[in-house]
């Protein structure tokens, strides 16, 4: 089995903290794993005031070269050999580790003042990262939720690694003076352990590994698309109507659309309502995964205008979508039937991590274990890890964003997989 790319999760929701240590690690060493190349743990916040000991307990029981992690306000991880389940607002840890034969592995921890700037060579990039673009790396990120320069890493990887996935979330925790922290482990630098507050822990990984990733927004579109037709920064002005050609400002169309809806939709958008931007600028016939969600964050009632979470431009199609738990399901469903449908790529799976939203969980479907069960329906049995964030890291259309309120996975197999 030395050979072949083996993942294994464990997790345990033991109220303290070495006997959580001591029982995932027990698990992981039953299935005969061997020794593993790199690990991912999450924790619960609380376990907040051990986490300065939950590196060293791991690696007292455990030879890991390469860890990372990070807290959530909710935790992911095998209860049994075929099903995974979300432990939120109570004590979990959830350890993943991975043997990866013929697959280089990259660890770093970055700052935000590293960073070059975004008009800076890609080989800025690359010598901060330290792996060539030639090596077609895809990316593991976890990151600080507070990090002002996150956009700016997902933006200059993009740019350096055109070719890689980037994939992850930012940290969480589920009490509010419980802070969020990073876990990092790098044994090729002198054992370096860490434990961080702020900056992104991250793994290039690069040779025998195919990165597939899954971004669930849970969104569904209402009326029709609109052209911005002026704009500034993300404030958008003037919206064209595509039937007619006539500009009118966002809101006054917003105000039509809302008429037209169900007296539940109405109701719905009050909290609910997003705006979509179509990534593919040449696709015609424009559907529901189509658009990257964005967060409506204000009107201006007396020009009409909207401003949004996102930079916005003349030309981009634009269409207002609502989010509730039935679309978040739907969306995800569909999403992994489609992965599901080519089965020479579903026998090659090995493990999966899901980075979901602290938004999802209970409090959007009043149900447990709701998203690792969709997750369980179409791919079950892969050992999936995984934890709740503050924020997602996933591409749309060919470049990476950072989302909120999504389920986004990634998908683990050799890589002379089909």
């Amino acid at each position: 089995m030395k050979d072949k790319m083996q993942w294994i999760n464990a997790i345990s929701t033991r109220p303290s903290l070495e006997a959580a240590v001591t029982e995932v690690v027990e698990e992981v060493q039953k299935s005969h794993i061997g020794n593993p190349d790199v690990g991912f743990v999450f924790i619960s916040s609380a376990y907040a005031s051990d986490y300065p000991r939950l590196v060293p307990l791991l690696l007292d029981k455990l030879s890991l070269p390469v860890l990372i992690g990070c807290s959530g306000g909710g935790i992911i991880g095998m209860a049994s050999s075929v099903s995974a389940v979300e432990i939120e607002d109570s004590p979990a840890l959830s350890l993943t580790v991975a043997c990866l034969p013929g697959v280089k592995i990259q660890p770093f921890y970055l700052e935000s003042d590293s960073f070059p700037d975004l008009d800076s060579s890609p080989t800025h990039w690359t010598n901060l990262i330290g792996v060539s673009p030639e090596d077609n790396p895809d990316f593991i990120l976890l990151a600080d939720p507070f990090s002002s320069g996150i956009n700016d890493l997902i933006e200059g990887l993009d740019f350096a690694y055109p070719d890689g996935k980037k994939i992850g979330g930012l940290a969480s925790g589920s009490m509010v003076e419980a802070q969020s922290t990073l876990f990092y482990h790098d044994g090729g630098k002198s054992g370096v352990r860490h434990r961080q507050r702020q900056g992104t822990v991250g793994l290039a990984l690069s040779g025998n590994i195919t990165v597939e990733t899954i971004v669930a927004q849970g969104c569904r579109p209402i009326g029709r698309p609109y052209v911005i037709a002026e704009g500034e920064r993300n404030v958008i002005l003037g919206l064209q109507d595509v039937d007619t050609g006539v500009n009118k400002p966002p809101l006054e169309l917003l105000r039509a659309l809302m008429e037209t809806l169900e007296e539940k939709d109405r109701d719905l958008a009050q909290n609910s309502l997003f705006i979509g931007i179509a990534r593919d600028e040449f696709k015609q016939a424009l559907g529901q995964g189509d658009f990257l969600i964005r967060n409506i964050l204000g009107v201006d009632p007396r020009h009409g205008a909207i401003a949004v979470g996102d930079k916005i431009r003349p030309g981009q199609r634009i269409q207002f979508h609502l989010r509730d738990a039935a679309t978040s399901a739907l969306d995800l469903r569909l999403l992994l039937e489609s992965y599901q449908r080519q089965p020479l790529k579903l026998q090659q799976v090995r493990g999966a991590l899901m980075f979901s939203c602290l938004g999802r969980g209970q409090s959007l479907y009043e149900e447990k274990n709701f998203d690792t069960g969709i997750f369980h329906d179409y791919l079950g049995g892969i050992p999936l890890g995984g934890f709740f964030c503050n924020g997602e890291i996933g591409p749309v259309g060919g470049r990476t964003f950072l989302h909120g309120y999504t389920s986004a996975l990634a998908i683990f197999k050799p890589g002379s997989a089909v």
